[in-house]
């Protein structure tokens, strides 16, 4: 079957992070492929007790005639026949495989959270409503989504989950205590946290739901000194794009000051989208490189439509922006475009491959990373912004917003 193509950016598990939601980098493979499961045993090594050996590296072969082993033992030794369930014990050997690299951005998805990872592309979700990330060992929080329950909750950024309905998930998998996360809408979760700044643990239980998001929202911020676009930009979808040139072209830049482009909380999505945006608003020039293995440098350019190149221009970032945020937020730093507003950007600056496999379930590889026009690693450092504002929780309890209000302050200057 041929292989079908489709770039993309994604903060790392899509699946994860917005249905309970990552946020990546992300190329985006359709790979179809026809595997049948009595083949298995060759693409694992040759038949099962075969000897026989795959070469993985010019210099290493690994036997792996001890997978097959252990599973024949299982099947013959093991004292409840009844409970060895195939389908669990293939993804546990997939899943094992997989984490052990040691990259939180390499992951097997099953074929239910394959399922999830699309629906989330889309918008359409159900959960709590977060970002996760799998952050020096631990469950980290990337960012509520605007609008969620666990927004609603008062679930912050760069909160550590450390129990799930006051059961530990130390040593479990992002996915695994996503699974315990995850439940029917109506259903309430006690999420215990360590936030910083905080001497005791905190228990928040958050209502699950459904969660439809709008890739964009605009509004215009009347003041007495004028009138002032903001436009919200939730993640980079597939239809994000058309959004945002529909809200664009709807501001009359005679009547407004200029224009706010607010990607706090974007956890990333479609690099696609990430660069059609850009070229929104800038004229020419770089919007961002990727550098992949034993090949040149991937240069991607604005697309020459620019909608309001020359409106002035404030991003809001912080430290729930990344991936594909990320990519614009750097673009239109690096090119002089706009002022950047808010806290650090997340960091997050590899290039996945999302490959179909049999049964529906999916593998996404990094395979990439990518620079700003200037050269800045974003994956090791992420944006800085030019005017840093903060936001803290008492200003989020109180619903206050002094970002929005610097922004305000720098585009009528």
């Amino acid at each position: 079957m041929k292989p079908l193509f489709r770039t993309a950016t994604i903060v790392f598990l899509p699946l994860l992070t917005l249905v309970l939601g990552v946020a990546g980098g992300m190329s985006y493979m359709k790979h179809q492929q026809e595997m049948q499961y009595g083949e298995l045993a060759n693409f694992y090594g040759g038949q099962a007790g075969s000897g026989n050996t795959v070469m993985h590296d010019p210099e290493t072969e690994v036997d792996l005639t001890i997978l097959w082993d252990v599973w024949r033992r299982l099947q013959t030794n093991y004292i409840e026949p009844k409970e060895l369930k195939i389908n669990d014990m293939v993804y546990g050997a997939v899943h094992g495989a997989v984490d052990a690299i040691g990259d939180p951005y390499t992951v097997f998805m099953t074929p239910t959270e394959n399922r999830d990872f699309q629906s989330a592309l889309n918008g359409h979700l159900e959960g709590i409503g977060a970002e996760l990330s799998l952050k020096e060992g631990s469950i980290t929080v990337v960012a509520p989504i605007k609008g969620s329950p666990a927004a609603r909750a008062g679930l912050l950024p760069n909160d550590i989950i450390t129990k799930v309905d006051h059961q530990n998930i130390e040593g479990l998998r992002l996915d695994e205590v996503v699974s315990k996360i995850r439940g029917k809408k109506g259903t309430s979760v006690v999420l215990t946290l360590y936030r910083d700044g905080e001497v005791e643990p905190i228990d928040l239980s958050i209502v699950r739901d459904s969660i439809q998001i709008p890739s964009v929202d605009s509004s215009i911020i009347e003041t007495s000194s004028g009138s002032i676009a903001l436009i919200a930009l939730n993640f980079f979808g597939d239809d994000s794009v058309s959004e945002m040139r529909k809200a664009v072209n709807a501001i009359d830049q005679k009547q407004v000051k200029g224009v706010i482009l607010d990607l706090r909380f974007n956890g990333g999505g479609l690099l696609d989208a990430a660069v059609d945006i850009t070229s929104m608003f800038l004229k020419s020039g770089k919007v961002v490189e990727v550098e992949r293995r034993d090949a040149p440098l991937e240069t991607h350019f604005v697309n020459g439509q620019p909608i309001l190149p020359t409106l002035p221009m404030v991003v809001l970032i912080n430290e729930g922006s990344a991936s594909a945020s990320e990519i614009v937020a750097g673009a239109l730093q690096d090119n002089k475009r706009a002022t950047i507003v808010g806290t650090q950007s997340f960091g997050k600056g590899t290039v996945q491959e999302v490959l179909d496999l049999p049964g529906g379930a999916s593998l996404r590889v990094t395979v990439a990373r990518w620079l700003t026009p200037n050269g800045l690693n974003l994956g090791k450092k992420g944006v800085t912004p030019d005017i840093v504002s903060k936001r803290t929780t008492e200003d989020y309890e109180n619903d206050r917003d002094p970002q929005l209000e610097k922004a305000e302050e720098v585009l009528l200057k």
